[in-house]
């Protein structure tokens, strides 16, 4: 069996879900992203001069939207549905009606919500063709804060976590590489009599998980960022990332370079090997590194090579023959 192994950093799209209390500006976040279209599914969008579709009718048409980004991959650069919670609320109107019960509590054994689990895969899945075809996928999600207690302390503390069923929450969150929970920073500050009140308010990005609320990324970034585009950048621009090197895609290129098609030509034509055109030319004080002429800069080749090649061809031979 043959490995097809990589080395290196992949650059790839990025899965991003930005979660918030309602107004903290999750949608304007994410009308920042390169060249975006919104699948608008609550109407949120109607403030932003951005590109939209609106889908808050069905669970297929959504479905539908997404298979057709990904047959037309320049339509965007960023795919974003806004929200993921009201998108969850299409999947359990679809699962409803596919199993004709008017609530999803409805369906035994608490099997509604799986099922709901399992449509939310499916356009997860379709989200990860739109990330092969080139497209960034964003989920905006509203946040809710919940009662937490940990088995090793004493008393309860709110917890920020996305306003979605415990099914599909998980999912979300696994899929992502970068969840970004979006709140309000405060300061309690002591007055001069002694009393504490509230105050700031400045609107921050949490990166990491932390007891109080669910995020994450996959790219080093520091725990609290202001909640601007600008803090993220950098991760959608492809001068910031190295490719791996690639033999073969450099010899493509090579090829595609006329003068060293022209010397290869004069080489098949004189009966000489280029290794033999290599050590000549390190023989001379010329690129002694130099394993094969697609090393060589085309001024090099147009002033040196191919003006001398007859004499190189001289050279070689008679070097042949005292051997």
């Amino acid at each position: 069996m043959k490995f097809n192994i990589e080395i290196g950093i992949q650059k790839r799209p990025i899965k991003t879900v930005i979660m918030g209390c309602e107004g903290i500006g999750k949608s304007t976040l994410a009308s920042q992203f390169p060249n975006p279209l919104f699948i608008d599914t609550e109407n949120g969008t109607n403030h932003l001069n951005v590109r939209r579709i609106v889908c808050n009718k069905s669970w297929s048409d959504l479905l539908e939207i997404v298979n057709e980004v990904i047959k037309e991959p320049t339509i965007c650069k960023s795919l974003v549905i806004d929200t993921a919670d009201w998108a969850e609320q299409l999947a359990e109107e679809a699962v409803c009606i596919k199993n004709r019960v008017a609530s999803i509590e409805a369906i035994s054994y608490g099997k509604g919500y799986t099922y709901v689990a399992d449509e939310f895969t499916t356009l997860l899945k379709l989200l990860d063709k739109c990330i092969e075809v080139g497209i960034n996928t964003v989920f905006t999600a509203h946040a809710k804060p919940r009662k937490y207690e940990l088995p090793e302390e004493q008393g309860q503390f709110d917890r920020w976590e996305m306003k979605l069923s415990k099914q599909v929450a998980p999912l979300l969150k696994e899929w992502c590489d970068m969840l970004l929970f979006c709140n309000y920073k405060t300061f309690v500050v002591t007055s001069e009599n002694n009393t504490k009140k509230a105050s700031g308010g400045k609107r921050v990005m949490y990166t990491t998980h932390n007891p109080c609320w669910d995020a994450k990324n996959r790219f080093n970034l520091p725990d609290e960022l202001e909640l601007n585009f600008a803090s993220i950048a950098h991760l959608f621009s492809e001068e910031n990332v190295k490719k791996p090197a690639n033999p073969k895609e450099n010899e493509e290129k090579a090829e595609q370079r006329p003068l060293v098609s022209k010397v290869r030509t004069l080489l098949s034509e004189a009966n000489i090997e280029e290794a033999d055109l290599v050590k000549i030319a390190a023989s001379k004080g010329h690129y002694k590194e130099a394993k094969n002429i697609e090393e060589y800069p085309d001024d090099f080749l147009s002033r040196w090579v191919i003006p001398n090649f007859k004499k190189i061809v001289e050279l070689i031979n008679a070097t042949k023959e005292n051997k």
